[in-house]
């Protein structure tokens, strides 16, 4: 199956560092699925401040990381024209669950799968997993709009 590495995805989300959660996105199955990787460290940006001492990732970035791997799977499936010169938006979120924290110095793993699409707006749905102990889950919906 196709694999995406962090150049690939730099070339085609708009994110860049600090805020490009992504480290890779494979077992892609076109406009349909794939998997994400997180590479979770101790110097991440959000480490120093989210907790001193003990560090958690915060769940926003959870939920951010989801929407970075729908984002590329639907790019990445797309005709170029459609999403050249185009932000990916996050619309809504149905529902997120933080079952346990995720903490630096960890392999974030996110399968994540396309549920529904109508022209520019998508819903999702994806599971985030450590060591293959779910760690949240969130249906989120996302639109595809004109840079401005």
């Amino acid at each position: 199956m196709k694999k995406l590495t962090k150049k690939d995805i730099i070339n085609l989300l708009p994110h860049r560092e600090p805020m490009l959660l992504i480290d890779e996105l494979y077992d892609i199955k076109k406009l349909h699925s794939a998997t994400a990787l997180v590479n979770v460290k101790k110097d991440s940006f959000f480490v120093q401040g989210h907790f001193p001492g003990q560090p958690v990732m915060p769940g926003v970035l959870i939920v951010e990381s989801f929407g970075q791997a729908a984002a590329a799977l639907t790019a990445d499936g797309l005709d170029k024209a459609t999403y050249e010169d185009k932000l990916v938006f996050l619309m809504g979120v149905e529902k997120a669950r933080f079952r346990n924290p995720v903490i630096p110095e960890c392999k974030l793993i996110l399968k994540i799968e396309a549920i529904r699409s109508h022209g520019r707006v998508w819903k999702y749905k994806g599971e985030a997993f450590v060591d293959n102990k779910k760690m949240a889950d969130a249906i989120w919906s996302a639109t595809i709009v004109d840079k401005k």
